[in-house]
């Protein structure tokens, strides 16, 4: 089958973030299953991303020499008047949106008013969890049930990256870990409130901070009026042998996000055989039903899921094992079976 993938998110990780990984995965797991997959993606960068987006769709053409194409997000809605159109949705820019301010808030509302004409348009509608399929038909509207394809992770990949370096962390330290781009919606703030407060219940508490975006700032200034200098460390934005290596260190994976379509990165916590505490919102508790959920928003209530695992060894243990087994439902060659199944109908 030839299959055409339209979008417009920047094909590296530093940028793109999980919407690049789920893409670049899926396009490679559906290669080796045979099938022949043209990317299309911005000639002309811009310095304004919605903006380069808007001009990636402007110049999209209809194409007759595919089985199906496959519009990400936002990208193809100008053309998904097809039946062997797929508009496949990682998250859903409008309920990402309401968490959001200023000049982000107005850039991805724009986005937003494409994807939803992308979702009313295209043949077929794909999303990544029930939490999006929801979202998918309160704020656009939508009457027809999307399919529902999760999230893969190359677990082949992974475990052979895992492997290839020394399993243990820091000596006498516990470290909490967090990896995502830096978006009002992810709550790094909760999280750094949290550890303020862990300081003095847990010796040698460590926080680190993967990734990049509009909060850096702000947030590298709220750590240090918390004086977590010495206790919390913003590591920006790292290569995949990087990102490998920190949650090799990592006693804990966090996701405090009060918002997610999905979490790819839950799953490379799952992979590393990582316990989680998160959030009990958006499409976490699909996702990772056996980590620590807690209340989103709540400082106290997420340090004392940090604590719990901190202090209990059993079920750090229980949910490594729990997580290592569940992640195989995710492997790259089974989803990208899915995701066959429910672009061709």
């Amino acid at each position: 089958m030839r299959i055409r993938f339209l979008t417009s998110t920047p094909l590296d990780i530093r940028r793109g973030s999980g919407t690049y990984v789920g893409i670049a995965v899926l396009a490679r797991a559906l290669r080796e299953l045979g099938h022949d997959v043209v990317l299309e993606t911005p000639r002309l960068r811009l310095p304004v991303y919605t903006a380069e987006r808007l001009l990636f769709n402007r110049g999209l053409k209809r194409s007759a020499g595919f089985d199906v194409t496959v519009g990400f997000d936002m990208d193809g809605y100008r053309i998904a008047n097809q039946a062997r159109h797929v508009a496949a949705l990682k998250g859903v820019i409008a309920d990402e949106v309401r968490f959001e301010r200023g000049l982000t808030r107005l850039t991805m509302g724009i986005q937003a008013r494409c994807e939803r004409l992308h979702v009313l348009r295209a043949g077929r509608v794909i999303v990544t969890s029930h939490y999006c399929a929801a979202q998918v038909r309160t704020l656009y509207g939508a009457t027809r049930e999307p399919a529902i394809v999760p999230e893969l992770i190359d677990l082949a990949e992974w475990r052979a990256a895992l492997a290839a370096g020394n399993a243990s962390g820091p000596a006498g330290r516990f470290v909490v870990l967090f990896v995502g781009r830096l978006y009002r919606r992810k709550r790094v703030d909760v999280l750094l409130r949290a550890a303020a407060a862990l300081r003095r219940r847990i010796p040698g508490l460590e926080v680190r901070i993967v990734g990049n975006g509009p909060c850096a700032s702000p947030w590298q200034r709220l750590a240090g009026e918390l004086n977590l200098n010495g206790t919390v460390t913003f590591f920006g934005d790292v290569s995949r042998i990087q990102l490998v290596e920190q949650y090799r260190a990592a006693s804990v994976f966090c996701l405090p996000s009060v918002q997610e379509g999905f979490g790819i990165v839950l799953l490379e916590a799952m992979a590393a055989a990582k316990p989680i505490v998160a959030s009990r919102a958006a499409a976490i508790p699909e996702v990772a039903p056996h980590g620590t959920l807690v209340e989103p928003d709540d400082p106290e209530s997420l340090a004392a899921g940090i604590e719990l695992l901190y202090r209990s060894p059993e079920v750090c243990a229980a949910q490594s094992q729990a997580g290592a087994a569940r992640v195989e439902q995710f492997d790259a060659p089974r989803v990208a079976r899915l995701f066959c199944e429910a672009a061709t109908g």
